[in-house]
């Protein structure tokens, strides 16, 4: 026998290929067949399977990213071999196909069809537009029909066209997600007034450049797919309000972005963005900008050419600086820039005059601007786990502060102007190095909740007790030797946290605070509890 290589084995047409790789499989040959099944596992296959992956990523992407992103799409264990990983992408393709035209596969098994690259491209299209037809109006019950079911997978595809055209006609939404689609077929165009189109949580890996063709579309809702890019023509769909392409695998974005002039909404969360092309910011619309849970590294002074932004989420990328034109953002009443690598604020962040909530926690900032203290809408501060080791006098003029956290930080001491924060309620500084309180503390009219654990408090101010709204306090960890006797003033006190300090005493005022549930005293050095105490929290 005249032997083949390897070479020319690739060039076998896939009508040929398949029953050698058939044969090759049966268990009882490899005897006969031990150099095509050498072959079959070493060459064949793994060629095989980077050319369905490349079918599904036709665009650019690297081979091993090709072949990695087939894996999820298929759900594959990566621990399979490349022969045994097309076995079950050919197998899952054939059960599927079966399933929705059983008529034509009744008297054929896998093993005695066999699947070729190629018909495996025709089913993957065909199953799609069945998936797509029964989301359609009227689409199951037509394909329920008799003369309809006895047609081949194939047959039925062709007929989706026809279908479109003379019954959906007038369709404005059409949801599309949880339907296991695979390719979003490019009949898709044909709905033409579409406005509002639902494709989450399928497997789609690309887009067909045919969607810009929707030129009514107003929605597109993409999220929990496979997407690695995204076709040019998007830039076509001079509507969409909104786009939501969370939990997808995009890399990069087309310039193309930049033409949706009504785009209000953009999700791009959880990708695997590096930069963004300058055309996003032309979106002069744009209101909520969400890039959380990326590869960012810095932001471009374009970003001031964002007028109408409300909302800016850039928490989980690696932003070493923000750039000063950050300031230039009018309408942004949310940032949210947690779990970056700040390591300071420009001094611009003052000038956002609506900003209502920054959250800038678990970056590695060692200070703040004063002029943070212009932010006279602020709500929330969220400072947590950073490396502060003070806060500057103007955070006294957030009049409308209501929320403060600045736990895991290095604090040794608050300025006397945390007094001034009359809307504050909830004052977080667990896990500083404070050794103190100013007496201002007792002017927080407001304050609901003040957390001071794992601090290095040795006594409290008597001022303590003049917070008149004070729901729960907890002083744990700390190395408190006693308490003022103003603390039994607080009349909406419902928690009481003093576990792990020095007490060895308590006041006997503590047996007057009312509406007190919860006194936690574990670890201290107590030689005697009042007997109020006692009878009340049965000590």
């Amino acid at each position: 026998m005249h032997p083949i290589s390897s070479t020319s084995i690739e060039s076998l047409p896939n009508e040929l290929l398949l029953p050698i790789l058939e044969a090759c499989a049966v268990p009882s040959l490899f005897s006969v067949c031990k150099r095509w099944h050498h072959l079959l596992a070493t060459e064949i296959m793994p060629s095989l399977y980077k050319k369905i992956a490349q079918l599904h990523f036709p665009r650019g992407n690297a081979t091993t990213q090709r072949t990695l992103m087939l894996a999820k799409v298929y759900q594959l264990n990566p621990v399979l071999t490349s022969t045994e990983k097309v076995y079950r992408v050919f197998k899952q393709v054939f059960t599927l196909a079966k399933s929705i035209s059983p008529l034509e596969f009744k008297e054929k098994t896998e093993e005695k069809r066999g699947l070729t690259l190629a018909n495996y491209s025709s089913y993957l299209l065909n199953i799609n537009r069945l998936l797509l037809w029964k989301k359609l109006p009227g689409g199951e019950e037509y394909l329920s029909r008799e003369e309809i079911k006895h047609l081949p997978l194939e047959k039925k595809g062709e007929l989706l066209r026809d279908w479109i055209e003379e019954n959906c006609k007038d369709l404005t939404l059409l949801n599309l997600s949880k339907a296991g689609l695979t390719y979003l077929p490019s009949e898709i165009c044909q709905l033409s007034k579409l406005q509002w189109l639902e494709l989450n949580q399928n497997q789609l890996t690309s887009l067909p450049t045919e969607i810009g063709q929707l030129s009514q579309l107003q929605r597109l809702e993409l999220n929990q797919n496979q997407l690695t890019s995204l076709p040019a023509e998007i830039g076509q769909l001079s509507q969409l309000q909104r786009v939501n392409l969370t939990r997808n695998q995009l890399s990069s974005l087309p310039a193309e972005i930049g033409q949706l002039s009504q785009l209000q909404l953009l999700y791009l969360n959880q990708n695997q963005l590096t930069s963004l092309p300058v055309e996003i910011w032309q979106l002069s619309q744009l209101e909520a900008l969400i890039l959380s849970f990326n590869q960012l590294t810095s932001l471009p002074a374009e970003i001031e050419q964002l007028p109408k932004l409300q909302v800016l989420y850039l928490n989980r990328n690696q932003l070493t600086s923000l750039p000063a034109e950050i300031g230039q953002l009018p309408k942004l009443q949310t940032l949210k820039l947690n779990q970056n690598q700040l390591t300071s604020l420009p001094a611009e962040i003052g000038q956002l005059p609506q900003l209502l909530d920054l959250d800038l926690s678990q970056n590695q900032l060692t200070a703040l601007p004063a002029e943070i203290g212009q932010l006279s809408e602020l709500q929330t501060l969220k400072l947590n786990q950073n490396q502060l080791t003070s806060l500057p006098a103007e955070i006294g003029q957030l009049s409308e502060l209501q929320t403060l956290e600045l736990n895991q930080n290095q604090l040794t001491a608050l300025p006397t102007e945390i007094g001034q924060l009359p809307q504050l309620q909830t004052l977080e500084l667990n896990q500083n190095q404070l050794t103190s309180l100013p007496t201002e503390i007792g002017q927080l009219s407001q304050l609901q909740r003040l957390e001071l654990n794992r601090n290095q408090l040795t006594s409290l101010p008597a001022e303590i007790g003049r917070l008149p709204q004070l729901l729960d306090l907890d002083l744990s960890q700390n190395q408190l030797t006693s308490l003022p006797a103003e603390i039994g003033q607080l009349p909406e006190l419902r928690a009481l946290n003093l576990n792990q300090n020095q007490l060895t005493a308590l006041p006997a005022e503590i047996g007057q605070l009312s509406q007190l549930q919860g006194l936690h005293l574990a670890d201290n050095p107590l030689k005697d509890i009042p007997e109020k105490i006692r009878q009340r929290f049965r000590l």
